[in-house]
Formats: C-alpha cells, structure tokens, sequence
C-alpha cells in the first residue's frame, strides 16, 4: 500500500467491488425468487460470467492495442449504464429474458475489462512485492464479498427495495472511474512472436511450454466445473438443502459468513502463511474444500450451515490466492496479457459451464449429490496438483 497507484486502484476496486457484489447477491436471488428454478438461475450466472470464456483472450489483445487507462475507463461505463437498466428491470418486475441481456452486456465488459487490470495491477509494485500485492487484492475481493452482503442486508431491513441496490453498485463505479483518471498505468506491450489470428494462442503456447502454468490451468478448469457449481449456483443450493428463501436475510447472513471465510482464507495467504510452501499450501487447501463441501453438502438445516460456510470460503480463497499468486509468479511483465485470459476463462468462466450443467440435475434430484461429486473431485485435485512433482525447468527462471 506505500505504492501510491496500487494504493488508488486497490481503493476504487474495494469500493467498486461493494456494489458488484452487492448485486451478485441480489440479482440471482431475485431470479431464483421469481422463478423457484436453479437452470434458469444458471443460465442467468452464465449470462454473467459466460462471456470470458469467449472474450477474455480477444479482450487481452484489444486492451493491448488501445490507451490502456481510456479502455478501462471505457467498461466501467459500460458496466454503469447497464447496472441502472437493471435496477430498472427490477423495479418493474420486467421480463426475465431482459435481465438476461442486461446481466449479459455487464459480463461483456467486465470480460473485455479483466485482463487488462490484472495484467496491469502487478506492474504497480515491485516484484519483490508481487505476492503482497496478489495477496491484497484477494482480501479486497473477499472483503467486499463479505461487506456487500452485509450492507445488502442491513439495507434490506431498513427498507431499501432490491432494485435500490443495484442503483447504489452503479454509483459505485464511480469510484473506480475517478481513481483511474489520478494514475499513471505502466505502458507494456507483449512481444509479437506470432502474428495475425495466431496471436489468439500466444497465450496458450506460452502456458503449454511453462508446465507450472499448464498445471494450474487444468487444476482450476475442472475444479471450476465439478467443484464450484455452490459458488455459481448459491442461492439455488440454499434453498435446495437448508429451505431458505434466497430473498430473506438468512441467506444473505449465509452468503455474508461465506464471504467472510474467503475473507479469512485471502487474509492468511497473504500473512501468516506466507512463509508456508505454497504447492503444500495448494494441495492442502484443495483437501480442506473437498472436506468442507461434503460437509456442506450433506446438512439439512441454515443452523450449521454458517460455520460449514465459513470453512468453505476459507479454503476456497486460501486455494485460489495460492494458486493466482504462484501462476503470477511464473509470468514475465510482457506475457502477462495474453496469458492472464486464460486464468479468468478458468477460473471465473468454467464455473457458468459447470452451472449450466447442474442446474437440471440439481432441479430433479436436489443438490446433495452434485456438492458430494464436487467435494470427492477436489480431494483428488490434491494428489494430481502437488506441483512439487513437477521438474525445476517447469517453472519460469527469474522465480
């Protein structure tokens, strides 16, 4: 935080972040009110964090082209507007199909936006700061992931409507957008090795030559598909195993205790654990998720579910802190734009395939044994992601 910018962008992010998941708390607990179906609340979390998938890597190489501060400044007005058309919707009870494409223009944006903030934000500090750095940014998210709920829910008791709430996360980006204008963004250019459509798989060749990388993508790929369909389908699962309205204030206390755990795991990654050995830290905490979803999964009432949610965040972002901040690691300045796509596609965008495919299931036949397929495939992810076995040349040599 003694870096001035990093100080000014991690501060209009925290506040941004407020209001993004604020609505990320609402919007799919609004739907799953309105319709009472986890496969259109899948589709609807799809709508969202779908578009990486297909626009995270052109999105890299766009930002790569253009003003890098005018193109970020440029999604989150994007992501303003389409914030208060769907306050609106809400407001009117509007058609579910028109949220869809609201939810749908956020996700564009954010996922032409992403690459080029987190290929940018570690050039804002030294290397030597780089973990710090990584480490701070993951409590900032799962700060705000415990915040927004809370003030959503403290909001919702005094009397502000849902669709209030996603007025308030618009005035949020204003935030962000005014942090923006007082910084100076690092001008880095990846290194053209390839040429025309080619440089759609820079990215690829780059993590397929860099073993570490490669590991971690398919690690996270498919624990994003197996394991996190309680991440994408949350107020869904809620209602399934605990009989919780998602509208209610106990799910949004639920949700909240969560977050705080992810809180908690971001938080220890980045203190007390650091000096831990991070691929033991990795398999450890993909053994520790394995144990609290099954967990999870297999209570029946909102009673214990705060503490099985608590434990449940806590891995899941001492996991992922772990696991972005060794692929960071293992990236040079100049690579960073290109591959970093690759990370969000399997990280955030994986989840919305993982949901769009148990949404049905859990539809017919309830939640229970998609959390226990969920909670068995991250426990093997602990034996087949010991990057420890893996040979030195593996990993980038600067580290």
């Amino acid at each position: 935080m003694a870096y001035r910018d990093y100080r000014l962008i991690w501060s209009g992010l925290f506040f941004s972040n407020i209001g993004t998941w604020m609505q990320n708390l609402a919007l799919p607990a609004y739907v799953d009110h309105r319709t009472g179906s986890a496969q259109i609340v899948s589709l609807l979390v799809f709508a969202q964090l779908g578009p990486i998938l297909l626009l995270a890597v052109p999105g890299g190489l766009i930002a790569d082209r253009f003003d890098r501060k005018r193109w970020l400044m440029g999604m989150q007005w994007v992501q303003l507007v389409f914030a208060l058309v769907i306050a609106a919707l809400v407001a009117s009870d509007g058609p579910i199909w028109s949220l869809f494409v609201a939810q749908a223009a956020v996700g564009i944006a954010n996922a032409l936006n992403n690459p080029a903030f987190q290929a940018t934000i570690p050039m804002l500090v030294d290397k030597r700061d780089l973990a710090g750095a990584i480490s701070m940014n993951s409590m900032q998210l799962n700060g705000t992931r415990v915040l927004g709920p809370s003030i959503a829910a403290l909001l919702n008791i005094v009397g502000v409507s849902t669709a209030s709430l996603f007025v308030i996360n618009a005035a949020t980006y204003l935030v962000l957008i005014v942090a923006l204008t007082m910084v100076t963004l690092p001008a880095v250019r990846t290194l053209d090795h390839d040429q025309g459509w080619r440089r759609l798989f820079t990215g690829v060749n780059i993590a397929r030559d860099r073993p570490v990388l490669s590991r971690l993508l398919l690690a996270m790929t498919s624990f994003s598909f197996f394991s996190l369909v309680v991440v994408a389908l949350f107020p869904s699962v809620t209602r399934e195993n605990f009989a919780v309205d998602p509208e209610g204030s106990t799910y949004r206390w639920i949700y909240a205790v969560f977050g705080t755990g992810a809180f908690a795991g971001a938080a220890a990654a980045g203190t007390f654990l650091t000096k831990v050995h991070r691929p033991k830290m990795i398999s450890a905490s993909f053994f520790g998720f394995g144990i609290s979803l099954a967990v999870f999964g297999s209570i029946s009432s909102p009673g214990p579910a705060f503490p099985a949610g608590f434990a449940l965040g806590t891995f899941y972002f001492l996991l992922a802190t772990v696991m972005a901040t060794v692929f960071q690691q293992n990236l040079r300045d100049e690579e960073r734009v290109t591959v970093m796509p690759l990370w969000f596609m399997s990280f955030g965008g994986t989840i919305t395939i993982g949901g769009l495919v148990a949404g049905p299931v859990i539809d017919a036949i309830g939640a229970r044994w998609v959390l226990m397929i969920g909670a068995a495939y991250a426990m093997f992810l602990a034996w087949w992601c010991d990057l420890d076995r893996l040979p030195r040349w593996a990993f980038l040599r600067e580290t």
